[in-house]
């Protein structure tokens, strides 16, 4: 028995062995042959490919720079912007959002933030704070409604102011009347209005009818503005923006006054400024150090409020520079720096300067501070033998 199994073990072992899998791969081979089966296995197939390739070689994209940010949110203003700010189409989201502070956050006695009070001469008292504490004034001497038949022409954007054909000037008819007392004279414009409701509202509720105030043309509903002004008394200016030093980045908006743009550039621009409203006396400057030193430029502009009647007023940064149908320049800015206690400076000095002179000008902006100091202020100018006075009553005929 051992010799005849000895025999068939030597047989099995010149022949290949049977695979081991054969019969267990079987069912598999013949469901791979079925259409469905076969496409869902390629699929599978080509994704675990895929995924073995990243596996081993790592992923493609590694090599490429990649970059990161981290994205905040612009902290909001805390500050009243400065006069460039509020005029250039950059600032004017800013100052819109301006106004005055909740009552409910004023200090004791009524200053912001707690801090101190300023006392003026007549006794009364004044914050930094951008809230209004002077009393709203009724309407004073209420002008006539603009626009004034004969004085405006139809132009390409609007009515332009002209000289009637009576010889009436826009200068003279839109001007506050004026009668001296003999004592001497201070004159205030505040300007930078129409671009903040609140403090547009307050300098012409809370300053008296005498003070001039100045509107900015690009000022949304300004001939509503104006209106209202003249219905209180106050004779109005247009400002003007005009070339600063640091153009472009110091940009007063798209309407600016260029020193390089000659007289057909300063009548295109003139044309769409003056047409903005109506009712204004004259007109101010914006800014304007560098279009000052363009002889061509001042002249095309003299030349052409010559010709419609208007006077020009400037802060004093173009004094020497005559023209216009009336000139004046300012003798003081009396907020350069924004403080109470310094604006009030600014004030006592104009005063001395009228009593030296006889009368003395200053301008100032629209901060609430200037608004609410200049109502104080100008409360007590007729107990200091002072008498306040429309801008316009400081102008002057060239030659005269």
């Amino acid at each position: 028995m051992f010799a005849k199994r000895q025999s068939a073990l030597a047989a099995a072992a010149g022949a290949p062995p049977e695979p081991r899998s054969r019969v267990a791969m079987e069912p598999v081979l013949n469901a791979l042959k079925k259409p469905p089966v076969a496409a869902g296995a390629a699929g599978v197939f080509v994704i675990g490919a895929a995924a073995l390739f990243v596996a081993v070689l790592g992923d493609p994209r590694a090599g490429a720079p990649t970059a990161s940010a981290v994205l905040e949110r612009p902290v909001a203003a805390d500050t009243a912007p400065t006069g460039a700010e509020a005029f250039g189409f950059s600032g004017l989201d800013i100052y819109q959002d301006l106004g005055p502070i909740d009552p409910a956050l004023m200090g004791e006695g009524g200053a912001a933030g707690g801090e101190a009070l300023i006392t003026l001469p007549d006794g009364a008292s004044v914050a930094s704070g951008q809230g209004f504490s002077a009393p709203v004034r009724a309407p004073s001497n209420p002008l006539p409604k603009a626009p004034i038949a004969g004085l405006f022409q139809p132009g390409p954007n609007g009515p332009l102011p002209r000289i009637a054909v009576d010889g009436r000037v826009p200068a003279q008819a839109y001007a506050r009347p004026f009668r001296s007392n003999g004592k001497p004279m201070v004159a205030l414009v505040v300007g930078g209005l129409g671009l903040n409701s609140a403090t547009t509202r307050a300098a012409i509720e809370r300053l008296p009818a005498e003070v001039t105030l100045s509107f900015v043309p690009y000022a949304e509903g300004l001939q509503t503005w104006i209106d209202m002004a003249r219905a209180h008394g106050h004779e109005v200016m247009i400002e003007l923006p005009m070339e600063p030093t640091g153009y472009p980045e110091n940009d007063p908006g798209p309407y600016t006054l260029l020193s390089s743009g000659g007289a057909d550039d300063v009548a295109v621009k003139l044309d769409w400024l003056l047409a903005r409203a109506t009712g204004y006396f004259g007109v101010t400057n914006y800014l304007g150090d560098r279009f000052a030193t363009s002889d061509e430029g001042v002249s095309a502009l003299m030349t052409n409020l010559r010709q419609r009647g208007l006077a020009f007023l400037d802060d004093g940064s173009m004094r020497r520079r005559p023209g216009a149908f009336a000139r004046a320049s300012a003798d003081r800015v009396v907020d350069e720096e924004q403080t109470p206690a310094a604006i009030l400076r600014q004030f006592n000095a104009l005063e001395a300067a009228a009593k030296t002179n006889g009368a003395a000008l200053g301008t100032g902006f629209s901060y609430p501070v200037t608004v609410e100091a200049a109502a104080r202020w100008t409360a007590g100018l007729e107990a200091r033998g002072l008498q306040l006075a429309p801008a316009s009553a400081m102008t002057r005929r060239p030659g005269r």
